[in-house]
């Protein structure tokens, strides 16, 4: 497909690749893919564990664990459990995520109390994409934090978006990549040339740069080269929903 395609097939492949597609999407809010081309299952261990967009993560850390899903979408809710001494029953539990979206700083996301037997559980509206570290954290009766930093996870949060793939080897690109069939990369029309972004679409995820703009055409939001497209099994389609992150660094 080249990234003029014929615009009437594109908007109808769309319609139909939205309805298929966002019901997987609402399933992998509690899990989904391994990131660079990998896949990983869930694990636990003292200490931070896991990886963005596998299933579960967990982490153990000052008496307290916390798990909570690798992956989540934009206005789901994502779901943090796991428990600290039964001594600490009654106290305030105080979830925060650390990233791009917060200045890099620990911003509070959510909290709630300890249960008598020390466990806890509490949901999360994610309102903001992108790749944070999350802790869960006891405070004090004013509302300070106790001593401690609290285990900490990674997680992704995606935006559905829609992408379509194109070929044009051999040309140089508007970053000044030279492309061929093997260039791991995407278009967008204004994230800055290198920019990382994490894509997930059928239970795989990967994070690739950004080497090109586009795409101009069709409501969509990216444009995937063959090697990316081939990688998430999105290609005979052509044009997907899928979820997307940039992943800016510091």
């Amino acid at each position: 497909m080249t990234r003029r395609g014929n615009a009437q097939l594109a908007v109808l492949l769309s319609a139909i690749l939205i309805a298929l597609t966002l019901p997987a999407l609402a399933l992998a809010a509690s899990g989904g893919g391994g990131m660079q081309g990998t896949t990983s299952s869930s694990s636990s261990s003292s200490g931070s564990s896991g990886h963005p967009a596998t299933g579960r993560v967990t982490a153990s850390a000052g008496g307290i664990t916390i798990t909570t899903t690798g992956a989540g979408f934009l206005n789901s809710q994502i779901r943090f459990s796991g428990s600290v001494d039964p001594s600490a029953a009654g106290s305030t539990l105080q979830i925060e995520r650390n990233g791009h979206q917060t200045g890099w700083s620990w911003a509070p996301t959510v909290q709630t109390r300890v249960a008598r037997d020390g466990s806890f559980s509490v949901t999360w509206q994610a309102n903001h994409i992108g790749q944070f570290s999350v802790r869960a954290v006891l405070t004090h009766g004013r509302g300070g934090i106790a001593a401690g930093q609290g285990p900490t996870v990674s997680m992704i949060v995606y935006r559905p978006s829609v992408a379509t793939w194109y070929d044009q080897a051999g040309s140089t690109t508007a970053c000044g990549v030279r492309l061929t069939r093997s260039t791991l990369g995407v278009a967008h029309r204004w994230l800055p040339c290198g920019t990382k972004v994490a894509f997930y679409y059928h239970g795989k995820s990967i994070v690739v740069p950004v080497i090109d703009r586009g795409p101009y055409s069709g409501g969509r939001d990216w444009d995937l080269t063959p090697a990316t497209a081939g990688y998430l099994g999105m290609k005979q389609a052509g044009v997907v929903t899928l979820g997307a992150a940039s992943l800016p660094q510091r």
